[in-house]
């Protein structure tokens, strides 16, 4: 179970390493196993609507148990598939990069992080190292 200070420590280092890259402002998102949200930032200068998409990453990775890179690919391969799936889960999958597995060490998926504001291969670097700076896994 992800808690609230390690959510923080997920968006804050997140963040960080966006700052770090020299990446546009980020929105940062940390879902827990039943995709809600622990936890949220917006950094100043980011759209307002970011927070659906930052959302829409996490929750496709943690409903479908694959990261956003093997979301895309599947809606690739599969448009028809992933289709059905977004309008079983109502429209709040975004299947791209971004949306990050957050796995305990034994494996077991915990939570989400989505990443959005830059490219969604930058945006998944940033997840990564929030979750890493957290001390979990993370599956991009």
């Amino acid at each position: 179970m992800i808690t609230l200070d390690q959510a923080r420590v997920m968006v804050a280092e997140a963040r960080a390493k966006g700052q770090d890259m020299g990446l546009k402002p980020l929105s940062v998102v940390v879902l827990d196993a039943g995709g809600h949200v622990l936890a949220f930032e917006r950094e100043d200068g980011a759209a307002p609507g970011r927070f659906e998409i930052a959302r829409g990453k996490a929750y496709g990775a943690v409903m479908l148990g694959m990261p956003g890179s093997a979301q895309m690919a599947r809606a690739e391969a599969q448009a028809y598939f992933m289709a059905a799936v977004n309008g079983a889960y109502g429209g709040k999958v975004i299947p791209v990069p971004g949306g990050v597995l957050v796995k305990d060490h034994g494996g077991v998926i915990v939570g989400a992080v989505g990443v959005t504001g830059d490219t969604s291969e930058n945006d998944a670097e940033a997840a990564l190292a929030g979750i890493a700076a957290a001390g979990y896994l993370g599956e991009a």
